[in-house]
């Protein structure tokens, strides 16, 4: 969901350095094994644990290698290793189980706690996603990259940890993360007592449709003319302004897949797109007779060309292959912008720009969240997902009609970076108070 969607707003914390500790070794070379480490050597399935810094919330940290099926109920295509992070307070305590949609570098940091776990004083574990980070397999075979092999992923770890940990459990995740806890309660809903996806879509399609009309209705008139109107500038200006964004892509050494005239196109196309998600203030915008240096910073600040190198795309290919396959993503309207483009038409854009050569054949499967759309219909789990009123995104929010257990909440005003903790209060004490009375259950 784009690489600010991919990257989502998480900080990439420097790596702090950490103990070894393989079986038979002592959990600190100065001490003797503690409890929990011993409850984790009985754990089938962990092939290593390698101890952290921890931070005065929690007694102890570490990271984790779990194996797993690459294909979930066929032990003959192999394994890989899932890492995890354990942060742990008390076993009696809730566990926050966190379906992180990327990689997960960031909770190495010492300091990093998920909202929730400060919120409720709990436990966490930060779940990797399967094909990100250090959780690859040696071979990237697409085949066992599925929505349903990393749901079966995240029930494994949770079977196997609810051995040590017997406070309530709850899933969450923000954005693909929060698509990725959705699907996960789709398929095993007695997993966890609840879960709460953050600014999670829930797309139809390669292209879902959905969030080219959202954008058109965005805010007010006098806000969406202007963002309107600063791409048509951008557009009006090329001869001006792409040798400047060339020279900027040269020095950056980007490369792309198409022509870099074409990536000036998307990358004006993306634009709105980007603006509301993150949130940008209408003001920012530069008028037509600021300077040309003006313009194009405000230009990259807001849809950077970063976006559609091959050199960003590579760590995150995985995400865009999901896309591809199951989980959707967002088209473009150049009806606005014909006469001005040097592009004919964005169709099957995720294609050209973003799969890997190794997944050229793939094809979408589009019953994977009618699938989800299905269990929301036909089901009642406790649910809260948080919304973003300006975030495109939130075009393809979650539909479930009325039902006891399951919020949508929609910060007003806000972008792809709501979160509890900036919701006006009477809707953050809202929240609150469903998690501690469905806790005391």
């Amino acid at each position: 969901m784009q690489q600010k969607f991919l990257i989502k707003i998480y900080l990439i914390f420097i790596f702090f350095s950490a103990t070894y500790v393989g079986f038979g070794q002592s959990a600190d070379i100065k001490s003797d094994k503690t409890d929990l480490y011993k409850q984790l050597e009985k754990i089938a399935g962990i092939d290593s644990i390698i101890k952290l810094p921890v931070s005065n919330q929690f007694s102890e940290k570490y990271e984790i290698y779990y194996k797993q099926l690459l294909d979930a109920g066929d032990s003959t295509a192999g394994y890989y290793n899932e890492r995890i992070f354990l942060s742990h307070k008390d076993y009696t305590k809730p566990m926050i189980f966190v379906t992180e949609g990327y990689t997960a570098n960031y909770a190495q940091n010492e300091y990093y706690s998920n909202e929730l776990t400060t919120i409720l004083n709990g436990n966490q574990i930060v779940a990797e996603h399967r094909y990100f980070g250090k959780s690859k397999p040696d071979s990237l075979d697409w085949k066992y990259l599925t929505v349903e092999n990393a749901a079966h992923d995240h029930h494994q770890l949770i079977s196997a940890f609810k051995n040590i940990y017997t406070g309530k459990w709850l899933t969450t995740g923000i954005s693909k993360g929060g698509q990725t806890a959705l699907i996960h309660m789709s398929l095993y809903p007695e997993d966890v007592d609840f879960s709460v996806p953050y600014v999670a879509p829930l797309n139809f399609g390669i292209e879902d449709g959905r969030h080219e009309p959202f954008i058109d209705n965005i805010s007010g008139k006098k806000e969406r003319k202007k963002v309107r109107n600063f791409q048509l500038l951008l557009l009006n200006k090329r001869d001006s302004l792409f040798p400047i964004f060339e020279n900027y892509c040269k020095k950056k050494n980007y490369t792309f897949r198409l022509p870099v005239q074409e990536i000036y196109d998307y990358c004006v196309l993306e634009y709105s797109f980007a603006f509301w998600q993150w949130g940008n203030k209408i003001s920012s915008i530069p008028d037509k007779n600021a300077s040309l240096n003006k313009i194009f910073n405000h230009f990259i600040s807001v849809s950077s060309p970063s976006y559609f190198a091959v050199e960003e795309i590579e760590p995150t290919k995985a995400f865009f292959v999901q896309a591809y396959k199951q989980m959707g993503y967002y088209g473009y309207d150049i009806k606005p912008f014909k006469g001005l483009l040097k592009i004919n038409d964005a169709n099957n854009y995720l294609q050209k720009i973003f799969l890997p050569e190794s997944a050229k054949d793939i094809e979408y499967d589009k019953e994977a969240m009618l699938k989800v759309q299905n269990y929301l219909n036909k089901n009642d789990s406790k649910m809260i997902f948080l919304y973003g009123e300006f975030d495109p995104w939130s075009a393809t929010a979650v539909e479930f009609g009325k039902k006891e257990n399951m919020y949508k909440i929609i910060k007003k005003g806000g972008s792809h970076l709501t979160r509890i903790n900036n919701l006006p209060n009477k809707q953050k004490n809202k929240v609150i108070n469903i998690i501690n009375n469905w806790l005391k259950e």
